[in-house]
C-alpha cells in the first residue's frame, strides 16, 4: 500500500505566503486605495492576484493595480475588517445597476438589474 504525502498541498484554512501580488486598486482617485470585496457569504475580503493576466481576466484590462507582498495586503486590510485574503479569485458578478421603478416600487419584487460590466461578486 502506498499512501502519498503533499507537503505542499496547505489546508484550506492555512495561511500560505502568496509572495508579491497584483492588487486591485479603486480607480479615479487621487491616492491609491485597495478595493475590498465581499465573498459569495458576504465576508469581506481583501484580493490578490499572482499575475495581471489573471487580474485582467477577472476585473477587465482597465482595473488599476498595485504590487503588494501578502503581509502588507493583511495588514492594510484586517483593521478595515477584512481578515481574508482571496488569491486569484475566478467567479464574478455582474454590477448591480438599476434603481427602484415605478413598476417595481411597492410589489415587494427588486428591480431587475441592467446589464453592465462583469465586476467582483460584491464589492465593499
Amino acid at each position: 500500500m502506498c499512501l502519498f504525502q503533499y507537503d505542499d498541498d496547505p489546508e484550506p484554512e492555512e495561511r500560505v505566503p502568496a509572495g508579491l501580488l497584483y492588487v486591485p486598486v479603486r480607480p479615479g482617485t487621487e491616492r491609491v486605495v485597495v478595493r475590498m470585496f465581499r465573498t459569495p457569504l458576504g465576508a469581506r475580503t481583501a484580493v490578490g492576484f499572482t499575475d495581471p493576466g489573471r487580474l485582467a481576466a477577472a476585473l477587465g484590462a482597465e482595473q488599476p493595480w498595485i504590487r503588494l507582498s501578502e503581509a502588507a495586503l493583511r495588514g492594510m486590510s484586517e483593521p478595515l475588517g477584512a481578515e481574508l485574503l482571496t488569491v486569484d479569485p475566478t467567479l464574478t458578478a455582474p454590477a448591480v445597476t438599476g434603481s427602484v421603478t415605478a413598476d417595481t416600487a411597492g410589489t415587494g419584487r427588486a428591480p431587475v438589474p441592467a446589464a453592465g460590466p462583469v465586476s467582483p461578486a460584491s464589492a465593499a
